[in-house]
């Protein structure tokens, strides 16, 4: 009886635990011009798309202290900076906004990399 216990509390254990998953980080500030048009254009579509949940935004303030678990990814001050980050790894960065004729085609060349 002891070991279904056991097991039973290690699968409650496995379930519970944090499971670090790709995100696309967004770097922004305050004012900034680029990444209003791209709350306009892009943002509100995001997590219904196949990219948004392959790797959910996440935005960060330049401006306000960067979060533990990205202390290694380098942060511009040039924004938007998006950087795609998988298991605490930087895997692909773009710098700006280039509008939502080539930000999806863009992205997708990004997410190509996780599977390599």
């Amino acid at each position: 009886m002891t070991s279904i216990y056991a097991a039973a509390l290690a699968l409650v254990m496995c379930l519970s635990a944090p499971v670090m998953a790709a995100e696309m980080v967004m770097f922004e500030q305050p004012g900034c011009a680029w990444c209003m048009r791209f709350n306009e254009e892009i943002a509100p579509a995001w997590p219904k798309t196949e990219q948004g949940k392959r790797a959910p935004l996440r935005r960060v303030n330049i401006h306000d202290d960067i979060p533990a678990d990205l202390v290694e990814i380098p942060v511009e001050r040039f924004t938007p900076t998006f950087v795609l980050v998988d298991d605490g790894r930087e895997i692909a960065r773009l710098r700006g906004y280039p509008g939502d004729q080539f930000f999806w085609a863009i992205v997708d060349e990004m997410l190509s990399k996780l599977d390599q």
